[in-house]
Order: C-alpha cells, then sequence, then structure tokens
C-alpha cells in the first residue's frame, strides 16, 4: 500500500509505512500505531467496525498534515486507516511523522492522531458478546 494518506479495506503495513519516513535527513522517525483492544469501556471487546467517507477522509489526513506542517518543522507525515470489520489485535490506523530532530517527531506524532480522532470522518462501532454500540471518540 503506497501512499502518504490512506484510507483502506485491507490491512494496513506498519513497517512499510515507518519505510516511506525513513529519509538521510530524518533524525527521528516517530510512529503511532492504533491497534483494537479486548476491552474498553467496561466492557469485552471482540471486534470494530469501521466506517468511513472516503472522499473526504484521505483529503482531511492531508489537512492535518499541512497543519503539522504550519506548527512543526517535520520533514514528512503518513496517515493511513482502515475499514471493515477488524478482530482484537489489527491495526486499525498508522501515523508516522518524520523530522530532524525528536521533539518535532513526537509533537507532530501526537498531534496528528489527536486531531484525526477529532475532525476525520471515520466512525467505529464496537462490537461486544452482550451487543454492539457505535463509540464516539471525539475529545
Amino acid at each position: 500500500m503506497t501512499g502518504r494518506f490512506v484510507l483502506s479495506g485491507a490491512p494496513l503495513d506498519e513497517s512499510a509505512v515507518l519505510a516511506a519516513m525513513t529519509t538521510d535527513g530524518a533524525g527521528a522517525v516517530v510512529t503511532f500505531v492504533g491497534r483494537v483492544r479486548s476491552h474498553s469501556r467496561g466492557r469485552d471487546v471482540t471486534r470494530l467496525d469501521y466506517e468511513a467517507y472516503p472522499e473526504m477522509a484521505e483529503k482531511i489526513f492531508a489537512q492535518i498534515a499541512d497543519e503539522i506542517r504550519s506548527r512543526v518543522e517535520v520533514i514528512d507525515v503518513a496517515i493511513h486507516h482502515r475499514t471493515g470489520s477488524l478482530g482484537v489485535g489489527e491495526v486499525s490506523v498508522v501515523v508516522a511523522v518524520s523530522a530532524a530532530h525528536r521533539s518535532q517527531a513526537f509533537d507532530a506524532c501526537r498531534y496528528a492522531i489527536d486531531r484525526l480522532k477529532q475532525i476525520a470522518p471515520i466512525w467505529k462501532k464496537e462490537h461486544s458478546p452482550d451487543g454492539a454500540v457505535w463509540v464516539d471518540d471525539r475529545p
């Protein structure tokens, strides 16, 4: 899977995203990998379903990267998010940032995942043994 901003129904390749961020000028590459966990909000979780508005999601990913570049000096940003049904342990999101220095890379990566949760047109349904509920993680 290539590209900096990807919304995909296929499994995400976190090592490929990391490799794409590695350049000679990058003194730091920071990644965030979100995985489906087995417990949330006091309930067991058996799987998550992600739905998205594809025409907007990748544009929002690019917007987040532009926001980062206006705040912090970075070399590159990648955001990949999965859609469809994901089991416990599967990767739902990969965010990677390269920068000359670690502080910029850490700040930018945190900003990216926080902003993604705020504005990306992606919705999550949690499934548990006692049913399913749509979850709003927006801060």
